[in-house]
């Protein structure tokens, strides 16, 4: 079983942005729903699917923890929201909206998944160097 503790500083920070990501959508739902109405609602509730994105894609960083690249998912997944939503000009309706609900959850999220995208690149800079270091190192031989 995985244990937190072996998870770097850095991974668990990109974690904390992927939650403080679903902070700001669920404070965007509180905010004005109507604007999920378009979603599949799944049992009859409508809520922002990207909530369900996020989990899963962190789900797949946690899975795959062992491995040094494991932070991609968290990478992958807060480039798609912010940066790829950003270009395609999904974000700037809501840090436009008169709704002041809609805006501060909109920069919640986006604050969040920015942090998740910079800790998970970090994190898999730092992972990989570590291996390659310790592969690099030469094994001793124990002399008695």
């Amino acid at each position: 079983m995985l244990h937190l503790r072996r998870l770097s500083r850095s991974t668990l920070v990109s974690f904390a942005g992927l939650f403080v990501g679903i902070a700001g959508l669920v404070i965007q739902w509180f905010a004005d729903r109507s604007k999920f109405a378009e979603a599949l609602p799944p049992f009859g509730v409508v809520f922002p699917p990207g909530i369900l994105f996020i989990i899963v894609f962190g789900l797949l960083m946690l899975l795959t923890a062992r491995w040094w690249w494991h932070p991609f998912f968290g990478v992958f997944i807060a480039f798609w929201i912010v940066g790829v939503g950003g270009l395609a000009g999904k974000l700037t309706p809501n840090l436009t909206s008169p709704n002041a609900g809609t805006v501060a959850g909109n920069v919640v999220m986006a604050a969040g998944l920015v942090l998740a995208f910079i800790a998970g690149v970090l994190s898999m800079i730092t992972a990989r160097r570590t291996q390659r270091a310790v592969r690099s190192k030469p094994e001793r031989v124990h002399q008695r």
